[in-house]
């Protein structure tokens, strides 16, 4: 016997198309610059939608946040644990994350929606910014000190670590924030697959470097 569909699951493709749309244009008009006309139209739905289901256009603001925190808690998850039981464990999680992370930056659908919404609220210092920080951010950087500590032998809290950490990151960020200077360069039209291959070797052969420099510190 067939189910019946309830009025959650009827209205969540709304919902989610709305996120969507918010999520592409917040990050490249910015969140005073877009009005919900805009938002709705792109999305295909009556602009009464945003008040009912997030309450107004900064409650949309806020569920995108919670939307990203979400799908990069999702495209991050491993299911390991610290203290790491040893360091070659330490190792091939600072690995896998760096590998899921580039993949998804690099190749994924909704990456550069989430990067240019998550660059306008570093700048702006927007409200969202904290939720994400504290939800993923924060915890995130935090398992990935973790492990280079274990990696290294060295203090997973100290600033030298915290610092390492944010750097590796960096290196990830800069494949999608300077994409179109990359593919200037590299003289491709897009990255490929196989690009990302590339890039995600080069990424871990860095990773080893730097891990054993700071070992011998």
């Amino acid at each position: 016997m067939t189910q019946p569909t309830s009025s959650k699951q009827k209205t969540e493709p709304t919902r989610e198309a709305l996120i969507s749309s918010a999520l592409h244009l917040f990050g490249r008009q910015g969140f005073d610059g877009t009005s919900t006309r805009e938002i709705s139209a792109r999305a295909g739905a009556n602009i009464a939608a945003i008040a009912y289901h997030f309450g107004g256009k900064d409650g949309l603001r806020l569920a995108c946040g919670k939307a990203i925190a979400a799908q990069m808690t999702k495209v991050l998850q491993n299911g390991v644990k610290t203290p790491f039981a040893s360091k070659d464990q330490a190792i091939r999680h600072l690995e896998n994350t760096i590998e899921a992370m580039a993949r998804f930056l690099l190749l994924g659908a909704r990456a550069e929606d989430i990067l240019s919404f998550m660059l306008r609220e570093i700048n702006e210092d927007g409200p969202v910014l904290d939720g994400i920080y504290q939800t993923m951010i924060e915890p995130k950087h935090r398992e990935l000190c973790a492990a280079w500590g274990g990696a290294t032998g060295t203090d997973p809290e100290s600033e030298d670590t915290r610092l390492a950490v944010f750097s590796m990151i960096g290196q990830l960020l800069y494949f999608r924030i300077g994409k179109p200077v990359i593919l200037r360069r590299m003289e491709w039209e897009t990255i490929q697959r196989q690009d990302a291959d590339r890039i995600v070797r080069l990424l871990k052969r860095n990773l080893h470097a730097a891990l054993a420099a700071a070992s011998e510190e």
